[in-house]
């Protein structure tokens, strides 16, 4: 699939995602508790360019707990998993504030 329609089809998936589903809803199942801030940029590094072990290498997370979290995510329909070859991408359904 080229770029061109990569974009297209992500732009569709943050259109209906964003009717599904509040930032408050993403907010809520992503860092349910104030002091799980640092999820919310794991969340959003889940972008599709980077596989979960360089996402938990580069947020400094444990990939144990990365893996757990992104299981659940997925369960909640907030993120899915692209195959990219040898190596599958998690993506978000769209970014959130972290603020």
């Amino acid at each position: 699939m080229g770029t061109n329609e990569e974009g297209l089809l992500r732009a569709i998936l943050a259109t209906i995602a964003r009717q599904t589903f509040s930032p408050e809803d993403i907010h809520a199942i992503v860092a349910p508790q104030a002091n799980s801030a640092k999820w919310l940029k794991v969340y959003n590094a889940c972008n599709g360019t980077l596989t979960q072990s360089e996402i938990a290498k580069q947020m400094k997370v444990d990939a144990s707990d990365l893996s757990k979290k992104i299981k659940r995510w997925i369960a909640e329909g907030i993120v899915i998993r692209l195959a990219d070859g040898k190596s599958d991408r998690p993506v978000h359904v769209y970014p959130i504030d972290t603020d």
